[in-house]
């Protein structure tokens, strides 16, 4: 498929995510299993995206906002692909990277060189092309003195920074950011954000988000407002970042 001829690269259509919660406290796995097995076990059901649907054009970058709980970090899963929806479905054109938890597909006991082979394979990444960009990406993180030293070592900022560093060393057709710019200290944010701007300057489509409406409002060309797992609201930013901080959230 030749994606210079899409208009849409995300299409999220009447998407529905629901999640069975143990209703009684469980204070043990033996207790846990033992009303599992005497089917004493009840269960309330947590709606966590309800019939959402927007899409994504080429080139966009699209903003996410909502309360903790609203629905963004699922809706992002469900678009990367980690989980599946109980209802509805998302078509996707083009390469995507999900930057969701940055770090979580790292191995502790290895280094930080061997990590970003490790991490870069799973990113899909060759390689060769690892090879080729294993400067730039070890000078970027800024950790070259430990880039030799297991992670288990390492701070949760380095650690972030590797893993940032990873996923942006090319320029993927989608690319899906939870708070990312909050890695590391104030200039690693900074160089950080200059990143994204040329990643989003440079034709990535970007699913963006953030509970700074700030970044928000600098960067995403229009934003959906997520509500207790409902689109409460889907336009141009300005319109409903305003709309959202008279909402008194």
């Amino acid at each position: 498929m030749d994606i210079n001829n899409v208009e849409n690269m995300i299409e999220v259509k009447n998407v529905s995510m629901k999640f069975r919660l143990p209703g009684d406290r469980i204070n043990s796995l033996k207790e846990y299993i033992v009303q599992l097995l005497t089917r004493s076990l009840h269960f309330n059901e947590f709606v966590a995206l309800d019939d959402v649907s927007f899409n994504v054009k080429k080139g966009e970058v699209l903003g996410l906002i909502g309360h903790n709980g609203a629905g963004k970090s699922t809706i992002l899963k469900v678009i990367s692909g980690i989980l599946e929806p109980n209802a509805g479905k998302v078509e996707i054109r083009g390469n995507v990277v999900p930057m969701l938890e940055l770090g979580s597909g790292f191995d502790m006991e290895m280094t930080g060189r061997e990590n970003i082979f490790l991490n870069g394979a799973i990113l899909g990444y060759s390689e060769e092309f690892l090879n080729s960009k294993y400067d730039e990406i070890v000078a970027f993180s800024e950790i070259e003195q430990f880039i030799n030293v297991p992670l288990r070592n390492y701070s949760s900022g380095m650690i972030a920074r590797l893993a940032f560093s990873i996923a942006t060393v090319v320029e993927p057709e989608i690319l899906i950011v939870d708070e990312v710019l909050a890695v590391g200290d104030a200039n690693f944010q900074e160089k950080s954000k200059r990143r994204m701007m040329e990643l989003m300057g440079g034709g990535t489509t970007v699913l963006f988000v953030s509970h700074g409406l700030d970044q928000i409002r600098e960067m995403c060309d229009h934003v959906v407002w997520l509500d207790h797992g409902k689109v409460k609201m889907y336009g141009e930013t300005k319109e409903v970042c305003d709309a959202y901080e008279r909402g008194g959230i």
